[in-house]
């Protein structure tokens, strides 16, 4: 019998798509057309490879108002924030703009007597696991640099986002990437640990939870298959005795609630210098009750529901056994009336929170975030520290030689200083401890979807 992936929208309840999953022996005859199909394209010259992913990307600009509201639908972003093509524009933009340069090879030596360079040569196929919170921007970040270094691409979107792969595909295969060499396939996790254990890709990118990257390694296990894990954080910020007050709490309480708080680098815990805790704790709560819950095609609503019912129910557990930990919620629920119980969540501020409770040491991707006063840099590096996971911190200060000096010190992947919820396209995606391992963006993007070659031609005999 055929297995059926559905998204069931969080709007309403109701099954939004459905569509068949591939049995594995239909998920190796894509493969196979892929691997087939992959040479010629790496053959074309590069400037005319960069030239199809733009247009693919100029395609997607043109469908926006129906890819924003889909969104909606799918994942319950409101569309009064018009989706992710900003950002999808601008790293598509910076990865075509350095790839010449960071694809060419690296000459050792050209004489009478050798030849020695170093060249980059794509992997072959590309296998993109992409995640359903920012399921476009999470997508470009590895396809176009893929693309674009000669791989072909398999995409296995979310199941939450499955209308996103095929709306990429259309609007890549419309720009003239051939069919065979971007694919997106449906899958059930069981094909998809088949075919990586079979060895069917030269590099995986995958975007989700610790226990889907540990899914991921288990598959890959013995292959040497390449793995990029971005598996999420639990970001801490730090705000200093001499921060901007209301530049702190506007951008880190919009980093912890935007996007229902389903962010990869989202604020998830803030720690304040005790001079500051009553003040920023005052106002964030203002910011907060601001906020208007509601249906996303509503024009007012500023935070929509959760993507899922059983990710909100995540967040009322880590919220209510901090409660009866001791900590005080701030936020009366009663004031967002759309809170239903399920998909749709009220925003919550924590305090007298410790890291003994689950709300400040698990990752919660919602709208949630506890706060703790701070007496000095080392107790606050020693805090943002104690966490599992590595993404991003962001340091709130004047002094950027004090901020560098404490961003050497903390175990991430970015050090911000006075901003938040940001991925630049020149600087390295990454993260340690259980948020992963890999590189996505700058450079470094280029250098997880190719391999090295190295060439020693000798040109005498003698």
């Amino acid at each position: 019998m055929t297995k059926m992936i559905q998204c069931i929208s969080p709007v309403d309840g109701r099954v939004y798509a459905e569509r068949p999953a591939l049995t594995l022996a239909e998920a190796e005859a894509a493969v196979a057309r892929a691997r087939a199909a992959q040479g010629d394209w790496a053959d074309r010259p590069l400037e005319e490879r960069i030239a199809l992913v733009k247009a693919g990307v100029a395609n997607l600009n043109t469908m926006k108002d129906t890819l924003v509201e889909e969104l909606a639908w799918q994942m319950g972003r409101p569309t009064r924030y018009g989706g992710e093509f900003g950002g999808v524009n601008d790293r598509t933009n910076y990865m075509s703009d350095i790839a010449a340069e960071t694809l060419s090879p690296m000459v050792v030596e050209n004489s009478n007597l050798f030849e020695r360079r170093i060249e980059r040569e794509p992997h072959g196929i590309v296998f993109i696991v992409a995640p359903w919170n920012y399921p476009y921007l999470t997508t470009i970040n590895t396809l176009a640099p893929a693309l674009i270094a000669g791989n072909a691409v398999i995409l296995k979107h979310a199941t939450q986002t499955l209308v996103v792969g095929e709306r990429l595909a259309e609007a890549f295969h419309a720009a003239g990437v051939p069919e065979d060499v971007f694919q997106n396939i449906v899958l059930d996790h069981q094909v998809t640990e088949d075919l990586i254990g079979q060895r069917a890709f030269g590099f995986v990118n995958f975007t989700g939870s610790v226990g889907g990257g540990k899914a991921m390694e288990r598959a890959a296990a013995g292959t040497f298959t390449g793995l990029g894990l971005e598996l999420g954080g639990k970001d801490p910020g730090y705000v200093m005795d001499d921060a901007d007050l209301d530049a702190a709490v506007d951008s880190l309480m919009d980093g912890a609630m935007y996007n229902a708080g389903q962010c990869c680098c989202g604020i998830e815990r803030i720690y304040v210098h005790e001079s500051l805790y009553d003040a920023f704790v005052e106002k964030a709560v203002a910011w907060v009750k601001a906020l208007k819950l509601g249906n996303p095609f509503d024009a007012s609503t500023t935070l929509g529901p959760m993507a899922n019912r059983r990710f909100a129910e995540t967040v009322r557990g880590q919220i209510a056994d901090a409660i009866t930990d001791g900590a005080t919620a701030l936020i009366d629920p009663a004031l967002f009336p759309a809170d239903d119980g399920g998909a749709y969540l009220a925003p919550q501020i924590l305090v007298n929170v410790n890291h003994e409770m689950r709300v400040m040491r698990e990752e919660s991707f919602g709208p949630v975030v506890g706060i703790m006063p701070v007496r000095n840099d080392d107790e606050a590096i020693a805090m943002m520290n104690d966490c599992d996971y590595g993404l991003t911190a962001s340091l709130w200060t004047t002094d950027s030689a004090r901020a560098a000096r404490i961003g050497r010190q903390l175990e991430t992947g970015t050090v911000f200083q006075n901003r938040c919820d940001y991925l630049d396209p020149a600087l390295c995606w990454t993260g340690c401890k259980d948020t992963g391992r890999g590189a996505a963006l700058s450079a470094l993007g280029y250098f997880s979807v190719t391999r090295p070659k190295s060439y020693h031609l000798k040109k005498v005999t003698k």
